[in-house]
């Protein structure tokens, strides 16, 4: 059984996140190509490894995963010798921070970006409040310069990746610890050939539409 990965994405999507993930790892990986504008999500191809109809996707080993964070922590396990992932006994605070950006960074930032109105009830929200999201990130990453201190790690491919969106889109403050995170996670070489690669995809996509 192969050991390449096959993305399902788009370079304007969540699986931009993943794509950049997959050159932490250095997995070989295949690209294909879902594109969201003519829909192709919901075509029964796609439907039937992911029936969401959402990206992104991969398969691996004969598995499908969805869903960025637990592609991922997935992918950090896959390819052990990248580092990505803490020893299991020191993975608390790993999976802690995978699990807020899923659960609080990302509805926070996302509420904010369309203009939800807040509810009064915040308790019933999963993440509480707007502020308190806020407030609790910029504490964690004031001792740096990654979400787990010194070793860099798919939380912060994950993390780093909401962040980066929540600054971009004006829907998370735009605090010095927070574009400083950004930053130094965007000099990574293997951002910048995600990034490299990204914009090949695009081109590819716009010389055949």
């Amino acid at each position: 059984m192969s050991a390449e990965v096959v993305l399902y994405s788009s370079p304007f999507s969540r699986g931009r996140t993943v794509h950049w993930m997959l050159e932490e790892a250095g997995a070989p990986y295949r690209y294909e190509i879902v594109n969201l504008e003519t829909r192709d999500q919901k075509n029964p191809d796609y439907l039937a490894v992911n029936p969401m109809g959402k990206v992104p996707a991969i398969e691996h080993r004969g598995t499908v995963i969805t869903e960025s964070g637990a592609i991922c922590a997935y992918l950090a396990d896959a390819f052990p010798a990248a580092g990505l992932a803490p020893p299991n006994d020191r993975r608390g605070a790993y999976y802690r921070w995978m699990f807020f950006a899923a659960c609080c960074v990302e509805p926070a930032v996302i509420d904010r970006m369309l203009e939800r109105p807040a509810v009064a009830k915040t308790g019933a929200l999963a993440y509480g409040c707007y502020e308190d999201v806020v407030g609790t990130l910029a504490h964690a990453l004031q001792s740096g310069p990654f979400i787990l201190g010194a070793q860099f790690s798919a939380a912060d491919v994950y993390l780093g990746s909401q962040i980066a969106f929540g600054l971009m889109v004006k829907a998370l403050e735009a605090r010095p610890v927070f574009q400083e995170y950004a930053g130094r996670l965007q000099q990574r070489p293997a951002y910048q050939r995600f990034l490299e690669k990204n914009e090949q995809i695009i081109a590819k996509m716009k010389k055949a539409s």
